[in-house]
């Protein structure tokens, strides 16, 4: 074997194998008659070379003076949010890749922490073509790894970050990359980055891009210089107002008159000068109820107005609750139709933009054209609304959604549930917790996003508790879950206190040997053999295992699944005599009831090899260990995790009983499938490397020892926390061998 360390992608994928260049996310589509905006915007190309971070942000000096408005609607200030800036960003992005300026191109939607650390893990997925398999989290922390180290080059661009917290421990940086943020706050803006902001067009600019809107029909122009000037330059404002004029007879002087005559009322009304995309909005709202008579148009605009209009999966409003809504009634119509023709609508109004290359299609809106609508519907509107999107987000949901690829469309729903959960308030908790809420959860758990999670079913929780009770099915699952988000995330601590939460209210409500309670026992000692605390643990186990004894029948595979806790609980603790036992009685009597080759047969199998391990009986381990490789390898595959774990366990074995050579190849090979598996980058393909590094050392190897255990050292310094003892350990290690 070479002990050269290879240059890999993301998460283990060779150089020569990763199918580069690579995209991942969606790039906005440019909108019909884009503009480079040579005179008002910054030159990306010049601003952003390799290595640096540039934000755009909107221009807020360049609002137009405005006495306060209602509080509800949006003012001056919040309508130049839309400036512009993700266009340009777009503009830049698909430029650099379609020159061959970039090797991977990364677009991730910032307005969550969540979304963050779904587009690094789709990015990771993007470039080795493989399934997700650890939490985002730790996919993540390899990802931007690997960005600091590569000579690839790079761009990742967030757009409309929401604020710092989302980046916390997430900032892309690297020699060979590029980043672009966009957001609609300059303080959401990590402190040190170049901040650029991106206001009004110039004249020249306006004008240009009128007439190229309106080049089908020439004399539409007739006024465009002053429908600009009197639209202050502002490009939302242009390019709603133009949609309106292309589908419409108006020319730019008609358009104007009428323009000038609703803002003179607003202003009447209001006592404030509104924005000129604060006017042309209603104009486009108009052309669109035109466009689509009845009323659909404005109903379905209504369930945008509640979702993440950063992209809306377009099979909500394909949906049969959504259809029921814009139908105006409690049925659904036959067909999807209605749906699409306002949408189309809609698009041709400029209040949206549908864009058909991911599938479902991507629906967008702007965030303060969102609040406007909200704040401009009628009584019982929104109320009326929420239900409906809840329900129709609901109905969108794919019954089997893969284990993440975190992509499209698993995100954007996830996006728009919690942002309907923002909007709506205690509206989804009418009558209980809306199952939307629970299968956003469920979303976040399968797709390995442990942080969001835990803020997920926490925010549950406590919100069920306060509305229904701590009492309620409702709040028990929510807490039930939230224990295990915290023991997913790695926070054992923090979980057992919510399993105790659940073990006493259910004792309370169904006594003490109900099966519920007993199973709530038993994860309560699962969450405390984690969390180290194992007199505590051995206790509560000991306890389970009796009580499902008696309830069950010793043969149950639920008293057989409590036994196996106890019996870990027992190894952790150094009771190995007990554990081996314990796990030789459970493996017996799984053998004669599930099999020899049932999962759960050999997960009991390898708890018994590692009790044999640990308590000294090393030939007694390898024999263990031997089985377990060849059943799991037969079941599950020469790659599975699972086999890959046991061959690296093999291995150490082998090593405890002087067989270097077959302790050598059993860690090498569980290594160059853990590689493959996780990536070079993940603490568990570390931890077999410094194995095998321990094995070249007994061999003599000292030089491929030394490559090695320096490799590793490095790496996991920067995925593991100051003071590991996995660190201190292998730089010991190195001390030994003669380096340091």
């Amino acid at each position: 074997m070479s002990s050269a360390v290879p240059s890999t992608g993301p998460a283990g994928a060779t150089n020569a194998g990763s199918p580069w260049p690579i995209r991942s996310g969606t790039v906005p589509a440019l909108a019909d008659g884009f503009s480079a905006r040579l005179e008002t915007a910054p030159s990306l190309a010049a601003a952003l070379p390799a290595g640096a971070a540039v934000a755009l942000v909107p221009d807020r000096a360049a609002a137009p003076a405005a006495f306060p408005g209602p509080a509800a609607a949006p003012g001056a200030q919040d309508w130049l949010r839309s400036s512009g800036k993700t266009q340009l960003a777009a503009a830049f992005a698909e430029s650099l890749w379609q020159s061959g300026g970039v090797d991977l191109l990364v677009w991730i939607e910032a307005t969550s922490r969540a979304s963050v650390l779904s587009g690094y893990a789709a990015a990771t997925a993007a470039a080795t073509g493989r399934d997700q398999v650890t939490s985002c989290e730790s996919v993540a922390a390899q990802f931007l790894s690997w960005l600091g180290e590569t000579s690839h080059s790079w761009l990742v661009v967030l757009d409309d970050l929401a604020g710092p917290a989302s980046l916390d421990g997430l900032w892309p940086a690297g020699p060979a990359g590029r980043v672009l943020v966009t957001s609609a706050d300059a303080a959401a803006v990590p402190s040190g980055m170049r901040v650029v902001p991106v206001g009004p067009f110039s004249l020249r600019e306006a004008s240009s891009y009128l007439s190229g809107r309106l080049s089908a029909d020439p004399d539409k122009r007739h006024g465009a210089i002053e429908l600009a000037h009197e639209l202050d330059l502002e490009p939302v404002a242009l390019a709603q107002a133009s949609a309106t004029i292309v589908n419409s007879p108006l020319s730019c002087r008609e358009y104007q008159a009428h323009f000038v005559r609703r803002r003179e009322q607003l202003a009447q009304s209001s006592g404030a000068r509104p924005s000129a995309a604060a006017v042309t909005w209603m104009f486009s709202f108009e052309r669109a109820d035109q466009l689509a008579p009845g009323g659909p148009a404005q109903l379905l605009l209504a369930l945008t107005a509640l979702l993440d209009g950063h992209g809306i999966p377009q099979t909500v409003f394909t949906a049969p609750a959504a259809g029921a809504f814009i139908a105006g009634g409690s049925e659904a119509p036959a067909s999807s139709e209605p749906a699409r023709a306002a949408l189309a609508a809609l698009e041709r109004a400029g209040l949206l933009t549908v864009e058909p290359v991911t599938a479902p299609p991507t629906v967008r809106i702007s965030p303060v054209l969102q609040a406007a609508l909200r704040a401009a519907m009628r009584e019982g509107m929104p109320d009326r609304a929420a239900r409906s999107a809840a329900d129709a987000l609901l109905q969108a949901w794919p019954e089997q959604e893969e284990q993440e690829l975190p992509g499209w469309p698993a995100s954007g729903l996830r996006s728009c549930a919690a942002t309907l959960r923002r909007i709506a308030g205690n509206l989804l908790w009418d009558g209980g917790c809306h199952p939307l809420l629970v299968r956003a959860g469920d979303s976040l758990d399968r797709a390995g996003l442990t942080g969001p999670a835990v803020d997920h079913w926490r925010d549950l929780a406590t919100t069920g508790g306060r509305l229904l009770g701590d009492g309620h099915p409702d709040t028990m699952l929510a807490a039930q879950r939230l224990a295990d988000a915290y023991l997913a995330a790695g926070r054992a601590d923090d979980a057992i206190a919510w399993f105790q939460w659940v073990l006493d209210g259910l004792t309370d409500k169904l006594g003490p040997d109900h099966r519920d309670v007993i199973e709530a026992r038993r994860r309560l000692g699962h969450a405390l053999v984690a969390a180290h605390q194992l007199p505590a643990a051995i206790t509560v186990l000991e306890r389970a295992v009796a009580q499902f004894d008696r309830v069950s029948g010793p043969g149950h595979a639920d008293t057989l699944g409590a036994r196996d806790e106890l019996a870990a609980a027992y190894l952790a603790a150094g009771q190995h005599s007990g554990a081996i036992d314990l796990y030789r009685r459970t493996l017996a009597d799984r053998v004669r009831a599930q099999g020899a080759r049932h999962p759960q047969t050999m997960t009991t199998r390898h708890g018994l090899a590692d009790s044999y391990l640990v308590g000294g009986r090393a030939k007694e381990a390898v024999m263990a260990y031997k089985r377990v490789v060849a059943d799991r390898e037969r079941a599950l595959g020469p790659e599975h995790l699972d086999t890959l774990t046991a061959r690296n366990d093999l291995g150490a074995a082998y090593q405890e009983t002087g067989k270097t050579a077959a302790a050598e190849l059993a860690c090498e090979q569980a290594w160059a499938g853990l590689d493959r598996v996780l990536g070079p980058r993940h603490p568990d393909t570390l931890r077999s490397r410094a194995g095998l590094a321990q094995v070249y050392s007994r061999l003599g190897r000292y030089g491929d020892a030394r490559v090695l255990l320096r490799d590793t050292v490095d790496r996991l310094e920067r995925t593991l926390p100051d003071g590991d003892p996995l660190i201190t350990e292998l730089r010991q290690n190195l001390a030994d061998i003669g380096e340091e």
